[in-house]
């Protein structure tokens, strides 16, 4: 037994090991990067170590050391199998919570992107220049903000490369931004009353999408607690002196009711997150 709890302990520390210095390796990158004072400063850059390399891994294969220490603890190779089933489906959710907030930061984006139009035209500017101003660096445009500011500053196609735009995830608003641009220029009415008008109707949007996520906020609950309550009940057995994991990984019945589970387990965590899913498209 304490040959079983070493091994687990080591790969705890492994772990550990393997992903704690990844902020610190950003860090760094910034640091480099920032500007040549900065460079001066760190000093001649050093070569990384082999092993570095592995602490940039992505988090989804922190499946894999957890999958090695339940393996150990349980003498059994099923977990590792589950541990590697594991990595692409915890990459999937995570890139799409990635993807989620990217979205999310981008749709603030917008709404600030016209708000700061509308002060940049009351101002004085022209609308080309307003846009140039507050566009630069807003995080608006994506990948199109350099055809965006392009137009704007040779007098381009503005509202088609705003459109273009607008395909980006989270960026949908820029459709209005198009169009409020469109009007102004071909029917002469006020650029930044149109602005101000989008940006209410955005930000309004928004608000109601932060209330709907709030408000499902009991149904996410029951999804996370569908995924924990079978790691809780073996840590119960366990605490309890039983050893849970040897009988279902080495017992017949103990594998049926792990397939069992698992099965059941599954469909809960599909049913909940189809119903989270319904709630937010409603």
């Amino acid at each position: 037994m304490n040959g079983v709890m070493f091994a687990a302990v080591l790969c705890s520390g492994l772990a550990v090991w393997l992903f704690a210095g990844r902020d610190q390796g950003l860090r760094r990158a910034r640091l480099l990067f920032a500007d040549g004072a900065a460079v001066a400063a760190a000093g001649p850059v050093r070569k990384a170590p082999v092993w570095a390399d592995w602490r940039r891994l992505p988090r989804e294969w922190l499946c894999l050391p957890v999958a090695a220490v339940v393996a150990v603890l349980g003498v059994s190779v099923l977990p590792l199998i589950a541990g590697a089933v594991a990595v692409p489906l915890v990459g999937r959710r995570l890139r799409k919570a990635a993807a989620a907030r990217i979205r999310l930061r981008r749709t603030d984006a917008v709404i600030a992107l016209c708000g700061a139009v509308a002060g940049e035209l009351r101002a004085g500017r022209q609308p080309g220049q307003a846009l140039l101003a507050a566009g630069r660096g807003s995080g608006a445009f994506g990948g199109a903000e350099a055809a965006v500011l392009a137009a704007a500053r040779f007098g381009g196609d503005v509202p088609g490369a705003l459109r273009l735009a607008a395909l980006e995830p989270g960026a949908e608003g820029l459709v209005g931004v198009a169009a409020c641009w469109r009007v102004s220029v071909d029917g002469g009415a006020g650029l930044a009353a149109g602005l101000d008008g989008l940006e209410r109707a955005l930000r309004t949007e928004r608000d109601q999408r932060a209330d709907l996520h709030a408000e499902l906020a009991g149904a996410r609950s029951t999804v996370v607690i569908l995924a924990v309550l079978p790691v809780m009940g073996l840590l119960l057995g366990t605490g309890l002196g039983a050893d849970p994991l040897r009988t279902l990984l080495h017992s017949p019945a103990g594998l049926g009711c792990l397939v069992a589970g698992g099965v059941l387990e599954g469909a809960g965590l599909v049913w909940a997150g189809r119903i989270v899913r319904a709630g937010e498209g409603a």
